[in-house]
């Protein structure tokens, strides 16, 4: 009764499971708790999850593998790609630095042709120069590239100097290589060889036409004052009757003979060239007129001394009649010198009706100059005399009535007035002296 009344009180209790484990004559009872089923069912529910997750690792892991490896490979090209810009950039830097190099190499290999065109000219300019100052020319200053070595290479660089065109040539003003890669892909803007060289070949070629420029003006300037002085000399020499201009053309029919093979005209001559071609002209020119000078009797047969009787009519003093006195006579004593006037060649010495002890002396162009009265010859026929050689002595030898010089002047054998000659003379001297 108890019993069943219990059961209705509490109701009917839930049968425990038993589990009998036996083993030969062991028998083991064990019974299944709730929360040991529990744990069971979740052990295994944990084992199916993590199962369940293997399974799918394993489904994706293919693409997990290959995201990982496509990201390696693109952070790979990445870097590739950097590498080559930088190397490319390196390429660059390097590839400009070898045309900067070649290109200040072929300036200043054109600066060097250059300086060495200016100092063969100054070459060429050193005898003309000399010429123009034994003429009597002002004599220039020295080009400004020929004061010595240093000042000339100083002046010829634009105060750089030949030694900024060596470190030009030998890379020292290359910019200093970078230091890391870097560096290389991110250097700033710099100013290359090229710019900086420009201003040094600006400066140096500025400096090259300033002396060819002082160069060719001093060229002017010569050939000017020569050509002047020239025809200043020529237009006095034109008032004695002797023409300049045909003074050294060849007598007879071969004058005007020319000839030659024929060959291509120079049409590549430069202006420095023409210039000095007309400078060489200018002063063969005065040369020509210089010489003509010096050889024509424009001297003074006896410097110092005064005119006693000039050229033309007058009472001769033997006949006491009107006679023509065909030169001038000077003031002497015995024994004073008498020079030639002029340079030529002696073609009478010795005792002459009229003249006493005569000398005469073939200048060209048809002049002639006789000298009268000497006491004494110390020339002799054939002799070639220079202006101012001393030819005789004064005396009163032949038709004379004391001791004096006797002078005349000759053209084709006839007399003409000496005054004409020494008046020339005295206004020649600033050019001949």
């Amino acid at each position: 009764m108890a019993k069943g009344t219990e059961n209705r009180v509490f109701g009917r209790r839930t049968s425990q499971h038993v589990l009998i484990l036996a083993s030969g004559e062991k028998i083991r009872h064990m019974t299944v708790r709730p929360w040991m089923a529990a744990l069971t069912f979740c052990f295994f529910g944990v084992f199916a999850i993590g199962y369940l997750a293997a399974t799918s690792y394993l489904v994706i892991r293919d693409d997990l593998i290959g995201a990982t490896m496509a990201r390696q490979a693109r952070m790979q090209h990445d870097y590739e790609d950097r590498i080559s810009a930088l190397r490319a950039q390196l390429d660059r830097i390097t590839s400009r630095q070898l045309l900067d190099q070649q290109v200040v190499e072929q300036k200043v290999e054109k600066l060097l042709e250059q300086q060495n065109a200016l100092f063969s000219r100054h070459g060429k300019l050193g005898s003309l120069l000399n010429r123009a100052e034994e003429s009597g020319l002002t004599s220039p200053e020295a080009p400004a590239s020929q004061p010595n070595t240093k000042e000339r290479q100083a002046s010829l660089t634009g105060g750089s100097g030949l030694n900024a065109i060596e470190k030009l040539l030998s890379g020292e003003t290359f910019a200093a290589p970078l230091e890391s890669s870097r560096a290389l892909g991110y250097a700033p803007l710099r100013e290359n060889i090229a710019d900086r060289a420009d201003r040094v070949f600006s400066k140096v070629t500025l400096s090259l036409k300033n002396i060819e420029k002082e160069q060719l003006g001093k060229i002017a300037s010569l050939t000017t004052d020569a050509s002047e002085t020239a025809d200043a000399m020529a237009a006095i020499i034109r008032r004695t009757g002797v023409d300049v201009a045909e003074a050294d053309k060849p007598a007879g029919p071969a004058a005007d003979g020319v000839g030659g093979p024929y060959m291509a005209p120079q049409l590549n001559v430069n202006g420095f060239d023409a210039s000095l071609d007309e400078l060489d002209a200018a002063l063969s020119r005065l040369e020509s007129v210089r010489e003509t000078a010096r050889d024509l009797p424009f001297g003074n047969p006896a410097p110092g001394h005064p005119v006693t009787s000039r050229y033309g009519n007058r009472i001769d003093p033997f006949l006491g009649r009107l006679a023509l006195h065909a030169g001038i006579d000077f003031q002497a004593s015995t024994g004073d010198e008498v020079r030639s006037t002029g340079a030529g060649k002696v073609i009478s010495a010795g005792p002459t009706s009229g003249y006493g002890n005569m000398v005469e002396i073939d200048h060209g162009q048809g002049i002639t100059t006789r000298y009268g009265h000497m006491s004494k010859i110390l020339v002799k026929e054939g002799d070639a005399v220079s202006a101012a050689d001393v030819i005789g002595r004064a005396g009163s030898t032949g038709r004379s009535t004391g001791p004096h010089v006797h002078y005349e002047v000759r053209r084709d054998g006839n007399p003409i007035d000496p005054v004409h000659f020494l008046n020339a003379g005295m206004k020649l001297t600033t050019y001949l002296n």
